[in-house]
Parts: structure tokens; C-alpha cells; sequence
């Protein structure tokens, strides 16, 4: 038995019958979905903005840029809401890399992933899914932002979860597993919620200078 035959082996499980069925039809159904979708022009007319929608709820764009502004907005008054949206960031990627690492399905065929930012090889559930969910729920029931703003966020979520299935980036099953994680991980946050005093202390513990007036842990406690 060669190298290859080994590591097929190794790579090959079990999956029972019922399961088995159930992804075929997932395939099928998403395939069906996809290709009577793109005969609406709405719809058509999303799949330009497609890879927009991909890059703005990536997780390395919400990282950098979440980083950025606790860096450059040094106001006491926005330390909760970084610091709970920081830590939900931080659950959403590793509960999304656990979840994949342990069920391995394979995304569907990607004929343009040279264009996407390190897309893994790993499809269930969808972490762009998850993420815009988990976001929208945190800007409108966690840390409510003013109610005008909630259609473009409601709005926003719906079509990066659509636009997964449109890039043909995930399944439909890969997608609805990902938008309850998202809500589940919102739930989460809400439990895990961090106190004014506590996120300026993990502010503060991120950089000193971040406190204000130079002030130092052992002058705010």
C-alpha cells in the first residue's frame, strides 16, 4: 500500500447512510437554488456585488479594522462595546475553525479562489454566515445602534448569507448552520457581557496608553 492509499485511508470516515443523503440532496438543492435565483436581475444584479459582500464581513477585515479604531478613538465611552465585539470576534473564528475541523466537508468547486482572502478548503458551517449574524444581532440587540440603521444591518446580513450560495462559496445547509451559530454566539456574548470597569481594565491591560490621561490599572481600581 502506497503513501496515497495510506493517507486516503487516514482521510476516508464513516458517514452514516441518512447523513450521506442528506448532503447529496444539500448539493442538489444548492445547485437548484443558486441556478433559479440568478434568473431574477435583482438577484443577478447582487451577484456583482458578491465579492464586495465577501470582503466586508471577513474576519481578518472586522479584526484589523476593529483593532484599528480601539487604537485611534481613545474614549472611555466605547471601551464596552470593542471590547465584547473584540471578544465576540475572537469566539465566532474559533468556534467556526472547531466546527469545520471537525466535520472536514468539502466546499463546493471554486473556479476563482485565487481572488478571495485565504478561503479555506472547509465549508461547514459558513463563517461569513455566522459572523454577519452574529454582528447584526450585536449592533441591534446587544449594543443597539440607532433603530434608522437597523434595515441596512438586517439588510447587509441577509445578503452575505445569500452571497455565499451565489459565489458557490458554501451549501445552503453550510449557510442556515452558520446563521444559528451566529445567533447562538450572540446569545453567548450576552451571558459573557463585559462591564464598563472590566473592559477598560482589558483595554488598559491591551496598552497602557490607552487609558485616560495616562492614568495606570492601579489609578482606575
Amino acid at each position: 500500500m502506497d503513501k496515497r492509499t495510506k493517507n486516503d485511508n487516514v482521510e476516508k470516515r464513516e458517514i452514516p447512510a441518512f447523513l450521506e443523503k442528506l448532503l447529496a440532496l444539500d448539493v442538489e438543492w444548492t445547485k437548484r437554488f443558486v441556478s433559479f435565483s440568478l434568473n431574477f436581475v435583482p438577484i443577478r444584479s447582487l451577484k456583482t456585488h458578491c465579492k464586495f459582500l465577501e470582503y466586508s464581513c471577513h474576519g481578518i477585515v472586522w479584526l484589523s479594522a476593529l483593532l484599528g479604531i480601539c487604537w485611534l478613538i481613545d474614549n472611555p465611552n466605547y471601551y464596552q462595546t470593542q471590547m465584547n465585539l473584540f471578544f465576540g470576534l475572537i469566539v465566532d473564528i474559533l468556534f467556526v475553525a472547531g466546527i469545520k475541523a471537525a466535520t472536514r466537508r468539502r466546499r463546493p468547486t471554486i473556479d476563482d479562489s485565487f481572488l478571495t482572502i485565504g478561503p479555506d478548503k472547509f465549508s461547514f458551517p459558513s463563517g461569513h454566515a455566522s459572523r454577519a449574524f452574529f454582528i447584526l444581532l450585536f449592533f441591534t440587540m446587544l449594543d443597539p445602534m440607532p433603530w434608522l440603521l437597523w434595515p441596512p444591518m438586517f439588510a447587509w446580513a441577509t445578503s452575505v448569507a445569500l452571497s455565499r450560495l451565489l459565489l458557490y462559496r458554501h451549501h445552503i445547509l453550510d449557510v442556515l448552520a452558520g446563521i444559528i451559530l451566529g445567533i447562538l454566539e450572540a446569545f453567548l456574548i450576552c451571558i459573557l457581557w463585559m462591564g464598563k470597569d472590566t473592559s477598560t481594565w482589558v483595554m488598559s491591560w491591551l496598552s497602557d496608553e490607552k487609558l485616560p490621561s495616562g492614568a495606570t490599572q492601579e489609578d482606575l481600581f
